[in-house]
């Protein structure tokens, strides 16, 4: 597997390794993609998008973040990511992007980690409360699927704005849950 965009992002590349040089980690190859560890933990690792050019932070969560330039993407909960457009713009955050590494590696040898959040603590739709009352067996399987499971259909349901697009959702998702596949593995 190689890093998406990669040739789009040449110069972005050489340029990030040349800040992130000397801030005693190493370069690793995971996922296809540069990834800096220190002491075997992932501490940042290098992505392209079509649109820019990140670098992500595993445990960015935890990081004090006074510029405001980390970005959540999507419902990740531990992980964030500095965007760049260019080159020179890597350039020229070079100092911020070395304090937030130092910050980042600071973080991984205190072996400090987001608290992952669980099912509990996530919302359940009152459609879904609703529908797991009038049938048992739906609440079973539900009840059945793993955590990460439960959580995807959570958000996946939550996500409609409309109660009537939330229960269509419910009701679509009921063959999958009985068979006890997550939201993604529906297909």
């Amino acid at each position: 597997m190689e890093m998406a965009y990669q040739a789009q992002w040449k110069s972005e590349i050489a340029q990030m390794r040349k800040v992130l040089a000397g801030l005693g980690m190493t370069e690793e190859r995971k996922w296809g993609k540069p990834t800096y560890t220190v002491d075997g933990r992932n501490v940042v690792i290098m992505q392209g998008f079509k649109e820019y050019f990140a670098l992500g932070f595993f445990q960015g969560a935890l990081l004090k973040d006074p510029e405001k330039v980390l970005v959540q993407l999507g419902r990740v909960q531990a992980a964030r990511v500095m965007k760049f457009t260019d080159a020179r713009d890597i350039a020229a955050k070079a100092a911020t992007i070395e304090a937030y590494v130092r910050e980042a590696i600071a973080v991984e040898r205190a072996g400090l980690r987001v608290e992952p959040r669980k099912t509990s603590d996530l919302p359940m739709p009152e459609e879904l409360v609703d529908r797991l009352r009038k049938d048992p067996r739906y609440k079973q399987a539900f009840e059945a699927l793993t955590p990460g499971r439960q959580r995807s259909y959570l958000f996946h349901f939550s996500g409609a704005k409309q109660s009537a697009t939330r229960i269509a959702r419910i009701e679509k998702a009921l063959p999958a849950i009985l068979a006890g596949r997550g939201f993604l593995e529906r297909r």
